[in-house]
């Protein structure tokens, strides 16, 4: 169906940059600009953020969460960043509706605008794909969601949370996942099949490309062959752990053998002293983060990119790293499988620090040529992803139209009510993608 104007969708989510969080679910914005490049959509994006009382820097995350600006513009792109109510301990359980709350005010100041919404587009099934329900069934709009992970392979396993975001699958107009092992988990749940999509993440090839292997080493100081890359929030999950246990096994072999950490969070001191305790620390360089438009540099400086974590949806470092020519090690979890093959890496059957230190070996020591790593890397472009997005959205905007804001709360129809025994998950700890 061909539209008379661009279809106006909400991205609604979470997980999307600001200007005091620029890396905060970048690959949201990623894929929406990607989608924006097609001409056929115009949007709007709705991220909220907590609440949270105080700038202080003495609060860290908290106080750059507290600067968020109210509205701003990013690369040309409308963002909102309305308040939310996160409350300790009950929090995670009646997130939805407090994100959905939060939402209303800023919904009806678009309306008041004449941004006249064709279909919600959110991301990352919860809280804020249950709350997009919600709200979708308020306005009279389609709503789609989009799986990106955690939510789906790990908040789940809490009761109250599985059941809403179960509620909002079968009622979301299309469920997307971004590989085919998110989809899988939402056909377990009988979700019709007929909205269930794989719309896989692409990369940015553009931005992704490979530099010279000696020239990047130079500009970043980087020494030692060969030399590894562990690139992600420094979480349990991401096994960056394995990856410096594995090191002295390696040494055995690679003498030089040097690793390098991307990232930042909670586990740098554990890591940095388990490190030490495995006498690898002169081999561990810890680099903190990376602007996303800087990691090509860190990617072609490396002789291979190892990812150990213990569940993924798509991991986008995984591309990033092949479409700069550098081949990859990666734990077979999650759309692993479905991005890595033979040829440009090797898949971890045993997450365990001598499983990863073998398949290391192995791809060393038939490491592909960079240039077939690029070319298989160049078969992910985003152009197919978003012309399929469009034509979902085309569907769904010209199936359903909305009669705005409705009198009364929203409809709330089969909707689990809240329970004394749902587990509590601390935002802060999941860590989505």
């Amino acid at each position: 169906m061909t539209m008379a104007r661009p279809i106006r969708t909400l991205l609604y989510s979470t997980l999307y940059p600001s200007s005091t969080r620029p890396g905060h679910g970048i690959f949201v914005e990623t894929r929406l600009r990607e989608l924006l490049r097609t001409g056929g959509v115009e949007t709007k994006v709705m991220a909220p953020v907590p609440w949270f009382p105080s700038r202080h820097p003495r609060f860290g995350q908290y106080a750059r969460i507290a600067a968020t600006p109210k509205r701003e513009m990013r690369n040309g792109i409308d963002v909102l960043h309305p308040r939310y109510l996160s409350i300790p301990r009950v929090g995670m359980s009646v997130a939805p509706l407090l994100l959905a709350a939060g939402s209303i005010g800023p919904l009806r100041r678009l309306a008041a605008e004449g941004f006249e919404i064709d279909v919600i587009d959110a991301h990352y099934f919860y809280p804020d794909g249950v709350a997009a329900v919600m709200l979708g069934r308020m306005l009279g709009k389609p709503v789609t969601i989009t799986a990106r992970g955690t939510d789906l392979n790990l908040i789940p396993k809490y009761w109250l949370p599985r059941h809403m975001i179960q509620w909002a699958a079968r009622r979301a107009d299309a469920s997307i996942g971004v590989c085919a092992a998110l989809v899988d988990v939402l056909r377990g749940w009988n979700v019709d099949p007929a909205r269930l999509h794989v719309f896989r993440n692409g990369v940015d090839l553009e931005r992704f490309r490979p530099l010279p292997q000696d020239q990047a080493r130079r500009e970043l100081g980087l020494e030692g062959s060969p030399l590894l890359l562990s690139v992600g929030n420094l979480v349990e999950l991401k096994g960056h752990h394995l990856v410096i246990d594995a090191l002295p096994l390696l040494a055995e072999r690679h003498p030089q053998v040097r690793l390098v950490v991307v990232g930042s969070g909670e586990e740098r001191v554990r890591l940095e002293q388990r490190a030490r305790e495995r006498g690898v620390l002169a081999r561990v360089s810890f680099a903190g983060t990376v602007a996303n438009e800087q990691l090509a540099r860190w990617y072609s400086a490396a002789d291979a990119l190892v990812l150990a974590s213990s569940r993924e949806g798509w991991a986008n470092v995984l591309l990033e790293s092949m479409a700069c020519g550098t081949p990859v090690v990666a734990t077979r979890v999650g759309g692993t499988s479905e991005v890595v093959i033979d040829r440009v890496g090797v898949l971890v059957e045993e997450r365990s620090a001598a499983a990863i230190a073998m398949a290391i070996g192995r791809q060393l020591d038939a490491a592909p040529p960079r240039s077939a790593v690029r070319i298989y890397a160049e078969g992910f472009g985003w152009e197919q992803t978003s012309r399929a997005q469009l034509d979902l959205l085309s569907r769904l905007a010209g199936a359903r139209g909305g009669s705005g804001f409705a009198e009364g709360p929203p409809a709330g129809g089969g909707m689990v009510r809240p329970g004394a025994h749902a587990a509590e998950v601390p935002e802060d700890r999941l860590s989505r993608g």
